[in-house]
């Protein structure tokens, strides 16, 4: 097994070792005769020429090197591992000749058939009588081994091992790995495509997938392989196809990527001229099977259309800083309404068995089918959490342990933010081969007489309505709900939710509008591959909120998280009807969008300072009433947005892309105040970004 291990980790090149009785070289039918070490030549000789015979260089490649890395199986058959060319015409040719090697006599080790691994380097185009680069290192080892006999006796271990540690066997590792896959909703479309077939046993609400947990499904590697464009020079290489560090061994892989996401635009109405300007660095990687991890750096200024400049401002937090950019974090004051605002990401996940998952990190989270979650969404800025996520049988259940900050004035102690803390279960149920159920539920609570954590929300398994009750009611805040999803066809997928906030059975079902009916719903359709027509999608979605639906009596335990919804971007009291059109054709795609509807606000002007239940951040102590109350109500402002954008995926890797954005917006409130205006946009919007977190410009 010496031999093994060490033939795996030398070399890049053809690797040429002395063959024992122990081990075997696999043998082609005119090697039959030859015995020991000569076997290892004729191996190769053979091999070079059945690949000469079948493999055909494409008329426009140039003049390259290739290594192979493959191995022979028990049963004699080739099969390939990684094929590294520079072009991707002639990574086809290869395979294509590859394919068509012939069975061969195996390998053997203490005269059983074993499997045995190669790594080959040649040029291309191949020669009439030519060879594979070969190395010997026999030289080396009784230079070394001569060098050995004149050490102390305590030095009898030392070795040269760092010319044997192999970084150079990357093969796209990434994408059969336990590594997050960065939410993107034009990214998940197409896996959502093939994960919600009829008789799928998918879970797709819990986002972000995991690479290995979407290839299941969807054909990742196949994917990335139709995208690859011929690029000879490194330079081409990665910026169009590859990650810009990729460093790999037998048991452990790293990738790196510099991003960006500039974007430039112009918001006619105010004649604002916008910018962001985002440079960041990410990085996936991975220690054995059972260990990855990940992390985004991202360093931010940006001013952008009117309308969400005052939402930024509108969440300003206490301490002097001007806002805080929604799904973003704090900025600073960059001057002239500049914004300068950094994001920090990063996770560790750890597989300990097929069945289970423990993730400790700073990020973001989407519990949900549909384009909107009323559960829990990417609207805010990361936090911290701690998530445990087990899947079996047609089960998939997930806790989420979280820390969150309220960082208004009004809650600010001692000059710092004040504390809270989520806990949240969720578990998804296929119930039959086209239904799936969730149901959830969520507690949070504040960190107050030295609380901290509190230990009775621990348990994975617990009711949490019955432990807020033991806790006292103002002690924390429970959120329950469940949501469906129905396969129609292979195609056409409908979903829902509903969220209960506070359950009083006697306020949902009297219809008198009491303010204890804090609920709300989403309805929702998709249609993949719609009209026959591949990776096109079509999306229909109705949300519905309640007023005082996410808030709390006990104002720091509202569902939010430093000024920002934990769940819809619009807080509550609204209804909201969504048209989505996303399609893509290899690299390009496009993303058509239309919603419709109404929200209300608090009035805030001759002196009516009532809480009318759209903003979450207020106490339903200063509620308007205690029945009587309809969704959008106080100063009812209609609201309409549209967006186009198409654009061009430069590098699949990294998922960096290029684009052109149109929006039009416009909302209509009864009273202009502080935080609502009438206003009409038109915002054109040019860029090129790595697409790694959703903008939520819908607001």
């Amino acid at each position: 097994m010496r031999f093994r291990i060490a033939f795996l980790a030398l070399f890049f090149s053809v690797c040429v070792t002395a063959q024992t009785d122990v081990e075997q070289f696999p043998s082609f039918t005119t090697c039959d005769s030859i015995k020991d070490s000569a076997l290892a030549s004729c191996f190769y000789d053979q091999l070079y020429q059945e690949l000469f015979s079948k493999y055909q260089h494409p008329s426009a490649a140039e003049t390259s090197r290739v290594t192979l890395r493959f191995e022979v199986d028990r049963n004699g058959a080739f099969i390939p591992i990684l094929f590294d060319a520079r072009s991707a015409t002639v990574k086809s040719a290869l395979n294509t000749a590859f394919e068509q090697l012939p069975v061969i006599k195996p390998a053997t080790y203490n005269g059983n058939p074993t499997f045995m691994q190669f790594i080959v380097n040649f040029q291309v185009p191949m020669a009439q009588g030519g060879s594979f680069t070969r190395i010997d290192t026999g030289d080396k080892t009784d230079e070394n081994d001569a060098n050995n006999k004149l050490d102390d006796i305590a030095f009898a271990k030392a070795n040269n091992d760092y010319i044997k540690t192999n970084s150079k066997g990357y093969n796209g590792q990434e994408l059969r790995s336990n590594a997050l896959i960065p939410f993107s909703y034009q990214r998940y479309h197409r896996y959502e495509a093939a994960m919600n077939r009829v008789g799928s046993n998918a879970h797709t609400a819990v986002k972000p997938y995991t690479f290995e947990y979407v290839s299941d499904y969807f054909d990742l590697e196949t994917e990335r392989s139709s995208l690859l464009k011929d690029a000879e020079s490194w330079l081409g290489r990665k910026l169009w196809n590859e990650h810009f560090i990729e460093v790999a061994g037998d048991d452990y892989w790293f990738v790196a990527d510099p991003g960006v996401d500039l974007q430039l635009g112009k918001d006619t109405g105010e004649d604002t001229n916008t910018f962001n300007n985002t440079r960041l660095v990410a990085i996936n990687g991975g220690i054995g099977k059972q260990l990855t991890f990940g992390a985004t750096i991202q360093e931010s200024q940006g001013r952008f259309a009117e309308y969400f400049n005052r939402e930024i401002t509108n969440r300003a937090p206490d301490g002097g800083n001007p806002g805080i950019v929604p799904g973003r974090g704090i900025a600073e004051d960059g001057g002239e309404n500049i914004y300068d605002y950094p994001v920090a990401t990063g996770y560790v996940n750890y597989r300990p068995s097929k069945y289970f998952n423990l993730q400790i990190g700073h990020g973001q989270h989407f519990i949900g089918d549909g384009y909107r979650s009323l559960v829990l969404s990417d609207n805010s800025q990361p936090f911290p959490y701690f998530k445990l996520n087990a899947k079996f049988w047609k089960l998939d259940y997930t806790v989420l342990y979280t820390s969150l900050r309220d960082v208004r004035s009004e809650v600010t102690a001692d000059d710092s933010f004040r504390t809270k803390y989520m806990t949240h279960h969720y578990l998804s149920w296929n119930a039959t081969k086209r239904l799936t159920l969730g149901f959830f539920e969520s507690v949070l609570w504040q960190n107050d007489n030295g609380r901290g954590f509190d230990f009775n929300y621990v348990n994975p398994l617990i009711f949490y309505q019955t432990v807020e009750l033991e806790t006292g009611s103002r002690g924390g805040n429970a959120l329950l709900g469940i949501t469906g999803k129905y396969k129609l066809t292979d195609q056409v997928t409908a979903y829902g939710q509903l969220v209960l906030d506070e359950f009083s059975s006697e306020a949902i079902t009297s219809g008198n509008g009491g303010y204890q009916n804090k609920s709300g719903y989403q309805l929702g359709l998709k249609y993949q591959n719609a009209f026959s027509v591949p990776n096109l999608m079509l999306q229909a979605e109705y949300n519905r909120v309640r007023p005082y639906t996410y808030s709390h009596n006990t104002v720091v335990l509202n569902y939010g998280n430093s000024n920002q919804a934990l769940a819809h971007p619009w807080g509550a009291s609204f209804y909201e009807a969504i048209l989505i059109g996303r399609y893509t054709q290899d690299r390009w795609y496009g993303i058509a969008k239309a919603i419709i509807g109404e929200r209300g606000f608090d009035i805030l002007a001759n002196g009516d300072n009532a809480y009318y239940g759209g903003n979450i951040y207020r106490t339903e102590d200063d509620r308007i009433a205690d029945n009587g109350n309809m969704v959008a109500q106080g100063n009812n402002a209609p609201f309409f947005y549209g967006e186009l954008e198409a654009g061009y995926l430069i590098n699949p890797a990294s998922n960096l892309k290029v684009y052109g954005q149109f929006i039009y917006r416009n909302i209509s409130p009864e009273v202009d105040n502080a935080v609502v205006q009438e206003a009409t946009t038109t915002w054109f919007n040019f860029g090129i970004r790595t697409d790694i977190m959703n903008w939520s410009f819908d607001r």
